[in-house]
C-alpha cells in the first residue's frame, strides 16, 4: 500500500513554505506571541539552520505540496547528549494520517545517527493531539525546562532516552 505522503530532508527551496506553515499553525493553537518558536529567526532560514552540525530537518510532502515539518538539533544550553525535537508543525490536512508518527520516527532515528541519547521537547497546554503522540512515542512529562531555548512561554516539557 502506497504512503500518502513523502519525508524527505528539507531544501532550500522548502524555506518559504515551512516559514508560513509556522506562521500558520502556531497562532492556531495561541503560540503566537513573545517566548515561542514563531519569532525565532531561524523560521525564516530552516535549510540553513538545520544543515548545521548535528542537526536535521525534514519536511512532509503530498502531490508535490510541503505540508509540513519537523527536526532535531542540539539542545542550546544544554547537556552535549541531548537534542531537541524542533518546529514541528502540520498543516490540518497532514493530520490524522499518520505522518506525526512517521515524522516522530524519522526525527528519533536521526537523533540516534548523530549520537545523542535523549530527546527533548517543549510544547504548550492546548496541543493535545502533539502531547498523545509524543506520550505513545514513549516521551515523559518533565516538571521544569531544561537547556535554554528562549521558549519563556511553553509550559510543557518532554524527555525521551534515545
Amino acid at each position: 500500500m502506497s504512503t500518502p505522503f513523502l519525508i524527505r530532508p528539507i531544501s532550500a527551496s522548502d524555506n518559504t513554505a515551512m516559514a508560513s506553515i509556522i506562521r500558520k499553525v502556531m497562532p492556531e493553537f495561541g503560540a503566537d506571541g513573545p517566548g515561542f518558536a514563531i519569532h525565532d529567526a531561524e523560521v525564516d532560514r530552516l535549510y540553513e539552520a538545520y544543515t548545521q552540525p548535528h542537526s536535521a530537518y525534514f519536511v512532509i510532502e503530498r502531490d508535490g505540496e510541503v505540508l509540513g515539518g519537523g527536526g532535531v538539533a542540539p539542545l542550546e544550553n544544554g547537556e552535549p547528549d541531548v537534542c531537541e525535537l524542533r518546529k514541528m508543525y502540520f498543516l490540518p490536512e497532514a493530520r490524522g494520517i499518520g505522518a506525526g508518527a512517521a515524522m516522530m520516527q524519522r526525527c528519533l532515528d536521526a537523533a540516534r545517527a548523530r549520537g545523542f541519547r535523549r530527546c527533548y521537547l517543549e510544547t504548550l497546554t492546548g496541543m493535545d493531539g502533539a502531547q498523545a503522540l509524543y506520550l505513545r512515542s514513549g516521551f515523559r512529562p518533565l516538571s521544569a525546562p531544561m537547556g535554554g531555548t528562549g521558549h519563556f512561554s511553553c509550559d510543557r516539557f518532554f524527555i525521551l532516552e534515545l
